[in-house]
């Protein structure tokens, strides 16, 4: 129960804090706590008044954002997964992601080198294609 509506705060409020017309509110906020300074004098409670509002606006962001990242990385990944184990593609990459970076780094490189090959492969198939379609004609155009 808790878990559900922390998770749809933490949607809800990543989904606003990404509205233009909400950074346009806290612009708005910003001018006027700017305008408002030589009314106050520039004191230290005007300060406090922005300097504790932003402070603690971030500190709870922090969390919001990190919660819907975690979730969002988690459900792309639960995808990717799923992808990987139906089609033709090595299930050995299921799981990769709790590896370390230098030994995700050196898949990564070795996928690229099979990309590579395989491009190659394709790149020398099409040219002896090409090169079998220009015999072909020549023997049309001599019969």
């Amino acid at each position: 129960m808790v878990e559900k509506l922390f998770t749809s705060i933490a949607n809800r409020v990543a989904h606003l804090a990404g509205m233009p017309s909400i950074f346009a509110v806290c612009m708005l906020i910003v001018v006027a706590w700017a305008a408002s300074g030589p009314m106050f004098g520039f004191s230290d409670t005007w300060q406090l008044v922005i300097n504790t509002g932003t402070t603690i606006i971030t500190f709870l962001m922090v969390f919001l954002i990190q919660n819907t990242q975690n979730r969002d990385g988690a459900a792309i990944q639960a995808k990717l997964d799923e992808l990987i184990r139906v089609s033709r593609a090595h299930n050995n990459f299921i799981g990769i992601e709790h590896l370390t970076e230098s030994e995700v780094e050196e898949i990564r490189a070795k996928c690229e080198a099979a990309a590579k090959r395989h491009d190659r492969k394709i790149a020398e198939a099409a040219a002896k294609k090409a090169v079998a379609g220009k015999t072909g004609s020549k023997k049309k155009a001599a019969a």
